[in-house]
């Protein structure tokens, strides 16, 4: 007769650290940001389009011929002073 074995309970895992195994959110934007096109500077090139209101639009399009801009640049400047990073 073979001796009986006794079943071994399951082993636990050690809990995870807070935050361990997830990327913070700035570690998933920089390696976002990382496949995009580089432009002149320490700048990327992003293309997308935006839907706007009609009266939204003609209002940033006279902005940017008041400030003697294009719309690019100053959609742009928009951008990064809401990012909170000022201009480079």
């Amino acid at each position: 007769m073979s001796p009986v074995r006794k079943s071994q309970p399951p082993k636990r895992r050690a809990a995870p650290k807070p935050g361990a195994g997830k990327p913070l959110v700035e570690e998933l934007a920089r390696d976002a940001v990382a496949h995009e096109k580089a432009a002149p500077g320490d700048r990327v090139e992003l293309v997308f389009r935006v839907r706007l209101p009609k009266p939204v639009a003609e209002a940033l399009t006279a902005r940017a011929v008041r400030e003697e801009k294009n719309l690019v640049t100053l959609v742009a400047e928009i951008l990064e002073a809401a990012a909170g990073k000022g201009k480079a």
